[in-house]
């Protein structure tokens, strides 16, 4: 991991190192990739995953955490896809009320814990609070992804809105850029699933 935890360029004074921009550049084309339902999302994921993890690992706990659940819930994703899509691919569908208060009630008590534990040990992080929410909210954004539902979209949104100045004032420049970009993906792909699910909702209603 050396030469990936090596400077590749300076942009704007920042200095962009080759895991971060790699790791980064994967995890966009694991995003368009999820948009289209397409399997393969979660393969790129993982290595998105792996190559972060060696970015993150040592300076933001949090965020190599997070890279960990990235490559855990990633091959949680393939298996789940693999057993239920369809010949179109996954079939996007919007979360109940019971899961979603779950979803929530489980992101804020994670949050917490993780919280805690990160104040226990202070080594494992200088922000305890940020980097508890972005890890256990990509927890929770990529379990809703891999059972299908519209909802990741949203738990994606609220990660980036503190993963982004969080990467930006600890040097990881590239990955903030990229999650301006994803925050567009995300805009797009979000009602490119809640159309597909509405439709869905519409085809199977008795006529």
């Amino acid at each position: 991991m050396n030469w990936l935890n090596s400077e590749a360029f300076v942009l704007f004074d920042q200095h962009i190192l080759w895991s971060d921009m790699i790791g980064n550049v994967l995890g966009l084309v694991g995003l368009a990739l999820g948009w289209r339902r397409h399997l393969l999302t979660w393969p790129v994921q993982f290595a998105s995953g792996l190559i972060l993890f060696g970015a993150f690992y040592g300076h933001l706990a949090g965020s190599a955490g997070k890279q960990v659940i990235v490559m855990l819930v990633a091959v949680y994703g393939w298996w789940q896809w693999s057993r239920n899509r369809g010949r179109d691919g996954i079939t996007p569908r919007f979360a109940t009320w019971q899961e979603r208060g779950a979803m929530i009630a489980a992101g804020a008590a994670g949050t917490v814990a993780v919280a805690l534990l990160f104040k226990a040990y202070p080594s494992l992080s200088w922000d305890p609070w940020p980097d508890a929410y972005i890890f256990v909210g990509t927890l929770v954004a990529m379990y809703a992804q891999a059972k299908g539902m519209v909802e990741f979209w949203f738990a994606w949104l609220l990660v980036d809105a503190v993963g982004v100045p969080l990467n930006f004032a600890n040097g990881y420049a590239f990955s903030g850029f990229v999650y301006v970009i994803y925050g567009a993906l995300v805009l797009w792909g979000m009602r490119d699933w809640w159309l597909r699910s509405r439709r869905t909702v519409l085809e199977g209603a008795p006529a």
